[in-house]
């Protein structure tokens, strides 16, 4: 059990993980699983269990009647490393995460919000 929201962990395929993001699309895991990895996290990827709710329907008209159709919800993954004291935020806003080419890994990054890593020097370190 988490002590707070922020540091989640469980057991992924029998290996106990911090959590790095519930839900992640196939698109975030080919994202995230490299640059984990290239920073000497050993990356744990399972599918996401599918919701308790019953998936949304969608009708679908015909001449005679409304057919109700039920649509598969989209694939989904939970992404952990095996390092249980790993945890997304303070890595990122530490400045403890590296791109492959040597720039430090900033919020905007991580999210996918910028294809670059612009890494600034921090205020406070600056002369």
């Amino acid at each position: 059990m988490a002590i707070n929201k922020n540091h989640e962990f469980e057991e992924l395929d029998g290996v106990k993980c911090a959590i790095v993001e519930k839900n992640a699309s196939q698109q975030r895991v080919d994202f995230l699983k490299p640059l984990l990895e290239f920073n000497k996290y050993t990356v744990v990827v399972v599918a996401s269990p599918p919701p308790k709710a019953s998936p949304a329907a969608t009708s679908a008209t015909t001449t005679d009647a409304t057919v109700e159709v039920a649509t598969p919800p989209p694939a989904t993954y939970t992404i952990g490393v095996t390092d249980v004291t790993f945890n997304p935020t303070n890595a990122i806003f530490g400045r403890s995460i590296k791109t492959s080419n040597g720039h430090v890994v900033t919020l905007a990054y991580w999210q996918q919000k910028e294809t670059v890593s612009r890494d600034h020097v921090p205020y406070f370190s600056k002369k």
